[in-house]
């Protein structure tokens, strides 16, 4: 009876049931990452780039982008996991386009992980803020999104680049 409930590595299912695993565990890592807070203003200073940028790295491009449009979905859904909250009305958020900027960011950094390993960590994290701050913009005007949206966080979002770093080269190593 248990080998009929047991699923076999061997198996066609497996490696889709490993990729819906690592997706959505990244998605949940994602939602917690964003009540890791520390309320600065308008745009919170979050755990989240992190968990977006070890998406892409860890799972690939494809996978660390399913991550991310799952934590959007759900987070939309009505899932109060945004650094504000959720549902649907959040589209409206001042920092929607943040949560917008981590499907490509983990896209960009799945691709390019391999080929320049910590600088697309980097690369990432620009798209994160490109997005964010575009959409930002729309609501406080292109100047304050950079002081709200982007002069806070540097130091802070470099620190986290460099945790990534460091994580990614401890799994390496495992090899």
């Amino acid at each position: 009876m248990i080998q009929a409930l047991t699923i076999k590595s061997e198996s066609r299912a497996w490696p889709i049931i490993k990729d819906i695993v690592f997706i959505v565990s990244f998605a949940l890592l994602t939602g917690i990452s964003a009540n890791l807070k520390i309320e600065i203003g308008i745009v919170p200073i979050t755990m989240q780039t992190l968990a977006v940028l070890l998406s892409g790295a860890l799972l690939g491009a494809k996978r660390g982008a399913l991550s991310q449009l799952t934590y959007l979905l759900m987070g939309l859904s009505g899932i109060f996991w945004f650094a504000h909250g959720g549902g649907f009305a959040y589209i409206l958020s001042p920092t929607f386009g943040y949560i917008i900027g981590f499907i490509l960011a983990s896209y960009v950094t799945g691709l390019l992980y391999e080929k320049i390993s910590v600088f697309a960590l980097l690369i990432g994290n620009i798209f994160i803020y490109m997005f964010g701050l575009l959409w930002l913009a729309t609501f406080i005007g292109f100047e304050k999104a950079l002081t709200a949206g982007l002069y806070p966080f540097i130091l802070g979002d470099a620190l986290k680049i460099s945790l990534a770093g460091i994580i990614l080269s401890a799994k390496n190593s495992l090899k």
